[in-house]
């Protein structure tokens, strides 16, 4: 993506920016997704990426939580489902929002009632601009409000 001040973009130069950023919308909402119950770090890739995490419980598939990361498989596996309420947002909010009584429970309810869907990004400065396309668009049920 181009680095250039906001202020010097032509409207040819908005639309291909938000083409990017609807083609990653469209390839994360396409992908297939992968549900923490079967999830395994080996089958995580190792890359850059912005994710969804979306839960099922109670209804249609809604999405909770959206960010970026540097290495999927440890942000999705080691962070969100095995990691501590410091490094894994979405425990704490299921907490702090009563969905779940403590770290045991989030761990519990994330590995029943929640997938993953990714889109692989390698430039830092556009997975930021994806995961805010996707929040707005979106509207994640946590996080957003919290970090962004």
């Amino acid at each position: 993506m181009n680095k250039s001040s906001p202020t010097l973009l032509s409207h040819q130069q908005y639309a291909t920016r938000i083409a990017t950023l609807s083609a990653h919308l469209d390839g994360i909402l396409s992908a297939i997704p992968v549900s923490f119950k079967n999830m395994r770090p080996t089958k995580l890739p190792r890359q850059a990426a912005v994710y969804i995490i979306y839960t099922a419980k109670g209804g249609p598939t809604a999405p909770y939580y959206i960010g970026r990361t540097k290495n999927l498989q440890q942000r999705l596996y080691r962070n969100h489902l095995m990691g501590s309420l410091s490094n894994a947002r979405l425990k704490k909010y299921l907490i702090d929002a009563q969905e779940c009584a403590d770290l045991a429970s989030a761990k519990t309810f994330i590995r029943a009632h929640c997938h993953a869907r990714w889109v692989l990004i390698r430039d830092m400065r556009e997975r930021f601009l994806a995961e805010g396309f996707l929040a707005a668009t979106l509207q994640p049920k946590y996080g957003i409000y919290e970090e962004h």
